[in-house]
């Protein structure tokens, strides 16, 4: 039982020691410890709130990346939205222009046919009046043969003429 219980020697030159080592301690080891983890305290706040201060950039950049794409989407929708539009404008111009251009190519053909008819009906007109003038001057030669019936004729077609 005497290794229980210290003699007061021992214990009074541990107690010594001991104090020796606290006060060596304090005045040379105990600030620059204490400078230190208040630095490794303060340098891990420091990174919890630049870490919070990332984190809330993040935060704000993916709104921010969330509302630029809603933007480019919805503008490449009006922009397909314009050339859809612009598309259908160009074909009914098309369209319209065709179709002015098929109506005065068949008004013109009309009006060509119609030229080509009145030429033709005048050519017409002008080959049946020469064939009764032929006709009329074969037959006034074989009515006519003689100085009477020329006489006649002339006294006839004389008092035809109404003079104004």
């Amino acid at each position: 039982m005497d290794l229980l219980t210290p003699e007061f020697g021992l214990f009074f030159w541990t107690l010594i020691a001991f104090l020796a080592v606290f006060f060596i301690l304090k005045k040379y080891a105990w600030k620059p410890i204490l400078k230190a983890l208040n630095e490794r305290e303060t340098g891990i706040a420091d990174s919890i709130a630049a870490a919070e201060k990332v984190k809330a950039e993040m935060a704000e950049m993916k709104n921010e990346n969330e509302q630029l794409m809603a933007k480019a989407r919805e503008e490449r929708s009006q922009m397909l939205k314009e050339a859809r539009l612009e598309a259908d404008r160009i074909i009914n111009k098309a369209k319209d222009d065709t179709k002015a251009v098929a109506d005065k190519m068949m008004s013109d053909a009309t009006q060509q046919i119609e030229q080509q008819k009145m030429a033709a009906l005048t050519d017409v007109k002008n080959q049946v009046g020469n064939l009764a003038v032929e006709v009329a001057e074969k037959v006034l030669r074989k009515q006519l043969s003689s100085a009477d019936s020329q006489s006649e004729y002339a006294h006839a077609l004389a008092g035809e003429i109404k003079l104004n």
